[in-house]
């Protein structure tokens, strides 16, 4: 289930996202749209139904200040581009007739965070293979992004899913880490 609210924050970061990624680029727009909303959707509602599933509430929050700063960064040429349009919050209490507490174990809560960037190696992994049978730019391009956002994501620097993941094991993160690192340059 969706609120008005966070349908709102997830068509502004999207449209974000795609101006962001294709630095403003009018040609570009529309396939970086299409990008993003494969690579950032799953990503967040990978945490969003991981959440769910864990018996928690969960929605996706933009954060103006993150998006403004991957607007900004996004014109500066050869530069770093900083890409934290918002997250999933996530709350142990659930919704409905009465209030009930989801007790999250940190495995529970680290796997929570793990899904988001795994779902995008996972992508990622995919159209690079299937770049093989049927090669198009397109697929390439997704693939990159993909693991651009997961890498991103795995920077274990609270509030990220690799501070989170590191704090519970820190092989699991090493290993999805170096995956996402060495798939940025394929």
């Amino acid at each position: 289930m969706f609120t008005k609210n966070e349908i709102r924050d997830l068509i502004i970061s999207v449209f974000a996202l795609a101006l962001i990624f294709s630095s403003f680029k009018i040609e570009l727009i529309f396939v970086t749209l299409f990008v993003v909303i494969i690579v950032f959707f799953s990503h967040e509602m990978s945490h969003k139904f991981l959440a769910q599933h864990y018996g928690c509430d969960a929605e996706y929050k933009m954060w103006p200040l993150g998006l403004f700063l991957g607007l900004i960064t996004a014109l500066i040429p050869g530069g770093f581009v900083i890409a934290a349009p918002g997250a999933v919050y996530i709350s142990p209490y659930k919704k409905g007739f009465a209030f009930r507490i989801a007790h999250l174990t940190r495995k529970q809560y680290a796997l929570i965070s793990l899904a988001g960037p795994l779902i995008n190696i996972i992508l990622a992994i995919s159209l690079f293979l299937l770049n093989f049978i049927y090669p198009l730019e397109l697929f390439i391009m997704t693939a990159r992004i993909s693991f651009f956002l997961a890498f991103f994501n795995l920077l274990p620097i609270p509030p990220m899913d690799g501070s989170k993941i590191m704090a519970w094991n820190l092989r699991v993160w090493l290993l999805v880490t170096v995956i996402a690192f060495i798939g940025l340059f394929i």
